[in-house]
């Protein structure tokens, strides 16, 4: 496909047209040292709290709220910068972040949040580096995005809420400020809304329990463990949102353009690291069979490292080109966004499996970085819509009368 038959502006392929709100080095070298621990966090399965101490220190948590709340004021193209240079470093406290940017850029724009709720919110990311995310998957539920209510309910008390139920994969939750309860309440008729918990000194104090249950495969230091409510109060004023089920539709083409993006890029970071450990085995691997030479001089891993390349290039133009196309006040359809996951996302778990199939031993030994990356690239897949639920909904937009041809 042409660069300009793209279904969005793909100016982006080239610098950015104003100034990075945050400098480029800066993140290199945030991921360079986050890189150093990345191993330790993902054999403990340990949250990477040193990390997140370092990103309050330089503003990243407060990079996309708004300059008048104290903080940066960066877009799209901005938040894409920043995860996925981190994810080549260390992949989930990116995902950390995608989490935090995708919530406040939500926060100012059409939000029932209430506004002194959003205020504190905003200006906590920027004064403490505070974190914020909604935890919405429960163990009965799964994924919202399939439909369904959620079994976690908030009862109304005077003053307030008391909420009560299990949420799963609650990603960063150790570190985490605000914990947002997608929940429904006890009516006969119920409300489905968020519940914003406000973390105060101890969780047990508050009726929050965290269950350190996050053993996966990948993404291990995400922190995304089980959490529970019992009975928690939270006040009047940090509920929000609240409106019947048939209410919730689909986020908007604003929202998915975010949330593709964003989470597309940690996975495309991986892939990057990936595809940079495998280009100093090649040139640091000299086989006796070819006399002194490495491996960088094989033409059919020459070959193959260009399959890779091919893949990344196809993600950089896509990525870049969304982020231009929404920062510039043109988002695309909620399905081309889509799409754009979905292809990103697959070519970044292809040129993780390529750089395993051509190394061979050395690529699945636990000695090497390789391994990690290629198990966490897999969690791509995990992220809410599934590549079932973008196909099929990008082929009946293709088969809607109104579909541009």
């Amino acid at each position: 496909m042409p660069f300009d038959d793209l279904p969005f502006p793909a100016a982006s392929f080239g610098e950015s047209r104003t100034a990075p709100a945050v400098d480029p080095l800066l993140i290199a070298a945030l991921s360079a040292e986050f890189a150093q621990r990345a191993d330790e966090h993902d054999a403990a399965a340990s949250f990477p709290f040193e990390n997140f101490e370092r990103l309050a220190e330089v503003g990243i948590p407060a990079l996309v709220t708004p300059e008048s709340a104290g903080g940066r004021g960066g877009g799209l193209g901005d938040a894409l910068a920043v995860v996925n240079g981190i994810a080549r470093g260390e992949p989930s406290t990116a995902l950390v972040l995608v989490l935090q940017y995708v919530i406040h850029s939500q926060l100012w724009r059409g939000s029932a949040w209430p506004e002194a709720l959003r205020e504190r919110i905003a200006r906590s990311a920027a004064t403490d580096g505070a974190l914020i995310n909604i935890l919405r998957v429960e163990p009965e539920l799964g994924t919202p995005h399939r439909g369904g209510l959620p079994a976690t309910t908030a009862r109304k008390v005077p003053g307030g809420w008391r909420i009560s139920g299990t949420k799963i994969y609650s990603t960063g939750s150790p570190a985490l400020s605000w914990l947002g309860v997608w929940a429904r309440t006890d009516d006969p008729e119920p409300l489905v809304g968020t519940w914003v918990v406000p973390r105060g000194g101890g969780l047990a104090e508050q009726g929050i329990e965290l269950r350190e249950s996050w053993n996966h495969i990948g993404m291990r230091a995400s922190g995304s463990h089980e959490v529970v409510f019992h009975d928690v109060f939270v006040p009047d004023d940090h509920a929000g949102e609240l409106r019947p089920p048939a209410g919730w539709t689909a986020p908007d083409a604003i929202a998915t353009a975010w949330m593709s993006t964003l989470f597309s890029g940690v996975y495309d970071g991986i892939a990057r690291a990936a595809r940079d450990w495998l280009i100093g085995f090649l040139h640091a691997r000299k086989p006796t069979g070819l006399g002194g030479a490495s491996l960088a001089t094989v033409p059919r891993l020459q070959e193959a490292l260009g399959g890779i390349e091919a893949l990344l290039l196809t993600n950089r133009i896509l990525l870049r080109s969304l982020s231009a196309a929404l920062d510039g006040g043109t988002p695309p359809s909620q399905s081309d966004a889509l799409l754009v996951k979905y292809t990103v996302t697959n070519n970044a778990i292809d040129a993780v499996a390529r750089a395993i199939e051509v190394t061979g031993n050395p690529g699945l030994s636990r000695d090497n970085p390789l391994e990690r990356h290629y198990r966490d690239v897999l969690c791509a897949r995990v992220h809410a819509p599934q590549n079932d639920m973008i196909l099929t909904g990008a082929g009946r937009a293709a088969l809607s009368p109104q579909s541009p041809r």
